[in-house]
């Protein structure tokens, strides 16, 4: 019996000891720091996703978000009142309820979907996405816990740090340029939930450095820390730059600017992005005596209206 029993202690040793190194890479430590999601804990892909959803990187690959905090860039920004329409409270009575109402409705669509990397474009410059970027993901910190990410993947003109008034590089260029990692590039400022990718320096082939890869490998290592990852891009038309990143975004919200965009070429944007899933439409620079006009919702899914005519306010 003796034996029987050193054998079987021996054998509990051995199973206590593979155990021990097992726990050094168990995905519960992986998704410590991640946030809750509305849908569960993130998913672990085991087969290739169709382009447009989002395919969660072996846990392993997972950023920590206090590894963020405390081994990231640290700044401090300075935010333009006149594009932030939460620090400006001449702008705040109808901007600040709409992009509430925004917000609102993309939770309602990810209830039904995949939803946590979203791109931002337009069809043409000079209609908002900058504007829209900022102040959605401003709307969305202000709830409870939530963590969010800005990138500027507008490499030919990137301004996302302007209206924050944070630095400009090192950035998303310098990251796909293989210089720098994530560490180096993700800002965290006064908002501890709010982290910023500005768009570095200045690149001469933006479109080939959009889809080298590294990008899709930037988003499968951010998107389980942060609640929602926002993604400023360069206007669909004149350039191929979006159309690349939103086969990679799990949806995508069109800027219109009111008054200005004819609707032909608002309809050539969508038809640019066919087969992409766009969840949206936001109409920019709505005067507020048209705030209440149902117009803008025709043709586009969820749409939202931001309530002031100040085009300094919000153009890019």
């Amino acid at each position: 019996m003796s034996r029987i029993h050193e054998a079987l202690k021996k054998a509990e040793q051995e199973r206590a000891t593979a155990q021990t190194s097992d726990t050094a890479a168990s995905p519960q430590d992986a998704l410590a720091a991640a946030p809750a999601w509305e849908s569960g804990a993130p998913e672990v892909a085991t087969a290739a996703a169709p382009l447009g959803v989002h395919t969660a990187a072996p846990l392993s690959d997972y950023l920590r978000f206090d590894e963020l905090r405390t081994h990231g860039v640290r700044t401090q920004w300075h935010l333009d009142p006149n594009a932030n329409v939460f620090f400006n409270a001449s702008l705040s009575v109808h901007g600040a309820e709409q992009f509430r109402t925004l917000r609102s409705r993309l939770y309602q669509i990810r209830s039904s979907q995949t939803l946590r990397t979203l791109l931002v474009t337009s069809s043409v410059p000079a209609e908002g996405k900058t504007f829209v970027t900022t102040n959605l993901a401003q709307a969305i910190v202000r709830q409870p816990d939530r963590r969010v990410l800005m990138i500027d993947a507008d490499l030919r003109c990137a301004r996302l740090h302007v209206p924050l008034g944070a630095p400009s590089s090192p950035g998303l260029a310098d990251y796909l340029l293989g210089e720098v990692d994530e560490m180096r590039v993700i800002q965290s400022a006064q908002e501890p939930n709010l982290c910023l990718i500005p768009g570095g320096k200045q690149v001469s082939n933006p479109s080939e450095l959009l889809s080298n890869g590294r990008f899709k490998k930037l988003l499968d290592r951010v998107t389980p820390v942060f609640d929602w990852v926002i993604i400023d891009s360069p206007p669909c038309l004149p350039i191929a730059d979006a159309s690349i990143l939103a086969d990679i975004c799990d949806g995508v919200l069109l800027v219109v600017r009111a008054a200005s965009t004819p609707s032909e070429v608002a309809q050539r944007a969508c038809q640019e992005l066919q087969g992409r899933n766009i969840v949206g439409v936001v109409l920019n620079a709505v005067d507020e005596d048209h705030m209440q006009a149902s117009y803008y919702y025709q043709g586009y899914g969820y749409g939202n209206g931001y309530g002031h005519d100040d085009s300094k306010a919000v153009a890019k």
